[in-house]
């Protein structure tokens, strides 16, 4: 653990030198399942632990962490499950725009983004919506939208910077969209939401028949 701090007055933050440690963290936390924890949430390098204030105090929690960190971690962290989501690159409102930015032809922009496997890293933004990580060094440093857009699709699927993911509500947003996929990624009333970190994802590229007919589909 490279520095643990307050997070509000019901939660604690760790963060750790690489993503893997961070999961593992995570996955020992929930493991050791204090009566006091009320969630864990990891996402990238960091680990949120959120706590029952009328139960215990930041300071016995901050104490409990430090000794499970230095105790090292014997738990078992849940089997990354890889995840093959198909995505239409038919819908792809920017992909002019990546193609200028990164120099190469659209097609190959599709080859190298369907053709890497992601981890999802966090979860946020919306209802489960996944940071996946990292793109292929070709497709890496295109900006942000200068003005998002008011209203993307659900199953968009963008990137920006060093990262790719997918709106799985509609929701304002300013990633560039370079696909979209016909599954029903987040279901809040059914509390579907089969995405976690430390899960993989593959994109298939899809033709917009192929969409139609996998269209609400879920993982």
């Amino acid at each position: 653990m490279e520095s643990l701090v307050p997070l509000g007055d019901q939660a604690a933050l760790a963060y750790f030198a690489d993503e893997a440690a961070a999961l593992r963290f995570a996955a020992t936390v929930r493991q050791a399942n204090e009566p006091w924890i009320v969630d864990v949430v990891h996402a990238y390098v960091s680990v949120a632990v959120f706590f029952d204030g009328d139960r215990t105090t930041y300071g016995r929690v901050a104490e409990s962490l430090r000794r499970l960190d230095a105790e090292g971690t014997s738990a078992t962290v849940p089997a990354a499950r890889l995840h093959h989501i198909p995505c239409c690159y038919a819908f792809a409102l920017d992909l002019h725009r990546v193609a200028q930015h990164t120099g190469l032809p659209a097609d190959e922009v599709i080859r190298l983004h369907a053709a890497t496997e992601y981890t999802v890293y966090a979860i946020g933004f919306c209802p489960g919506f996944p940071y996946l990580g990292y793109l292929p060094s070709e497709l890496c440093g295109v900006p942000r939208l200068d003005t998002p857009r008011l209203h993307v699709e659900p199953g968009s699927v963008g990137l920006t910077g060093r990262q790719t993911g997918i709106y799985t509500e509609a929701r304002p947003g300013g990633w560039n969209l370079i696909g979209r996929t016909p599954l029903t990624l987040v279901d809040v009333a059914q509390g579907y939401f089969p995405l976690r970190t430390g899960d993989r994802v593959r994109f298939v590229r899809i033709d917009i028949a192929e969409y139609r007919r996998l269209e609400g589909q879920r993982i």
